[in-house]
């Protein structure tokens, strides 16, 4: 089947995926991070761009909120070339170690969503990224001096039914913080024969009356950006 909600075709993307929730944020990484950015696709909100980072190309593409839409994205994005998927998203800290501000590499990812349940026919699963893009995206934090934490994640559907307690739990088990979508991600990625990965700006302490500031926010959004592109030209330079 062709691709519905992505209107592109095989050679629009390249092999290497950024994918932000925010279709504003794709297009900050194409603006502020890209050589020669083009829009591919807009269809749905689902804004998705091809450009070059330091002459290696690369796509970003949103996948909006939810592993539902995340998972949706992911089939087309496969079906159009793409190889190397790599989550750039927020998260809310689970664990009392990170710090609003600081970024998270995920390591694996609690399947608390009902997309990986319904994939997996409720079998029992932990969804893992690429061991390969994991090293990359960690090794590449390590040298850029950002505050980084390897670790479990957890994936969930409903941003505001968890509450501090079950964040104490989860923060129990190991978890460091919590989001919307990589459960399905790396799912899809092992069932596809791809590769994926994931890197998170922390945005705020679950239970938090309020976010971090906008400035805060903007240094550790860039940094995951940076962090993840820099993990591209690693993969790359690997091949």
């Amino acid at each position: 089947m062709s691709p519905i909600h992505i209107h592109a075709q095989e050679g629009d993307l390249a092999p290497y995926v950024l994918l932000p929730g925010d279709p504003k944020r794709a297009t900050r990484i194409a603006e502020g991070f890209l050589e020669e950015p083009r829009l591919y696709n807009d269809h749905r909100g689902l804004v998705g761009y091809t450009g070059r980072y330091r002459g290696v190309p690369v796509s970003v593409q949103t996948t909006g909120m939810g592993t539902p839409s995340a998972a949706i994205v992911v089939e087309e994005l496969v079906r159009l070339g793409a190889r190397v998927l790599i989550r750039v998203g927020t998260a809310g800290a689970l664990s009392r170690a990170v710090r609003p501000g600081e970024l998270v590499v995920a390591t694996g990812a609690v399947p608390a969503d009902g997309t990986t349940r319904q994939y997996l026919g409720g079998r029992p699963y932990a969804p893992v990224p690429s061991h390969r893009v994991l090293r990359a995206l960690v090794d590449a934090a390590e040298e850029s001096g950002a505050g980084v934490h390897p670790g479990l994640i957890v994936t969930e559907d409903g941003f505001y039914a968890t509450t501090p307690e079950e964040a104490d739990l989860w923060a129990g088990y190991g978890a460091l913080a919590i989001e919307m979508e990589s459960a399905a991600i790396f799912l899809l990625a092992k069932m596809r024969g791809v590769e994926a990965g994931t890197v998170l700006a922390v945005s705020n302490r679950v239970g938090d009356p309020e976010l971090v500031s906008d400035e805060v926010m903007t240094r550790a959004v860039d940094r995951m950006i940076a962090v993840a592109l820099a993990a591209i030209l690693r993969l790359e330079e690997a091949k």
